[in-house]
Formats: structure tokens, C-alpha cells, sequence
């Protein structure tokens, strides 16, 4: 998981369905060919594709490359010690990532029923 400290870095997730690369590269302060690479060498790397070959990233996608940044650059890990990282995470850190997924949609739908109230 993405340590606390780290995440201060970076800019906060709008709260969009859908990132093109260039979003998710400034959001993940990571070139978009660095994220192309990372999509080779990470399998649950896996943005969705649409027309004319364009990569759209879901929140969970970026959330996993901020992860994948933090244990390369902040932690050192290599390619391959990230891979194994990523893979054999147990399952407390996997329910914390979802945990905050479902405490960000919960926000996301509050805010939708305050303008649908107004």
C-alpha cells in the first residue's frame, strides 16, 4: 500500500471515472512512456483499451501505479522485487486498498446527492 507520507506528494485523485495517460502522468508525476513500460512488466497493470489503441486508467489503476512509483523510486526496490512485492502482498493490505475505495465512493456519492439536492 501506498505509505501515507508519500501520497502527500502527489496531487490528489479527481473523482473521475476515467484517466487518459497524460492525466495519469501528471497525477503520478511519471513520463507516459514509463507507464507503457510498466504495463509490460506489471500483468495487474492492465488499463482498459478503446478505440485507436488509447489506454483509459481506472482510480484502482492509479492508485496501483502510485504504489508501483513508491517502491521504485521512494523504496528502491528493482522490477522485479516490486513484481514480487505487488504479487505477494497479503490479504490485510489488499482489504485496506479496498477499504479506501469503497470510503471514496461513498464520498463520491455523497457529493453527487448534494447537487442533485440543490
Amino acid at each position: 500500500m501506498l505509505e501515507p507520507g508519500n501520497n502527500d506528494q502527489l496531487p490528489p485523485i479527481p473523482g473521475k471515472r476515467y484517466f487518459t495517460i497524460g492525466e495519469v502522468s501528471d497525477l503520478c508525476e511519471v513520463k507516459p512512456h514509463v507507464l507503457r513500460y510498466w504495463e509490460q512488466e506489471f500483468p495487474m497493470l492492465d488499463p482498459v483499451k478503446r478505440r485507436g489503441n488509447r489506454r483509459y486508467y481506472q482510480r484502482q489503476d492509479v492508485l496501483l501505479i502510485r504504489q508501483i512509483r513508491s517502491l521504485l523510486y521512494d523504496q528502491g526496490f528493482t522490477i522485479g522485487g516490486a513484481r514480487q512485492r505487488l504479487t505477494g502482498e497479503d490479504a490485510k493490505e489488499e482489504a485496506t486498498q479496498i477499504r479506501q475505495l469503497v470510503t471514496q465512493t461513498i464520498a463520491e456519492l455523497e457529493d453527487v446527492l448534494n447537487v442533485l439536492k440543490v
